[in-house]
């Protein structure tokens, strides 16, 4: 048997859509799509169960170097 992320990682390479994985959890593997418009967080965990997330908007510029500046001015 073969765990659910497999599964998922077959389905997005068939889609040819690219992915990129990371952890930020001891018990998940976060894979993160983008496609146009949207941004998805799918979060996969050790016992298989997943957990979407999925931010969707326009690609409209808001803005250039001073909106890094107050993004992490707001941030920290």
């Amino acid at each position: 048997m073969t765990h659910p992320i497999f599964d998922l990682l077959t389905r997005l390479d068939g889609a040819h859509l690219a992915y990129a994985l990371s952890r930020h959890r001891p018990d998940a593997i976060l894979v993160s799509v983008t496609v146009v418009g949207q941004r998805i967080e799918i979060d996969v965990f050790d016992d298989g169960h997943m957990e979407v997330s999925r931010f969707v908007g326009n690609e409209d510029i808001e803005g250039g170097a001073e909106l890094i500046d107050s993004i992490l001015a707001a941030a920290g």
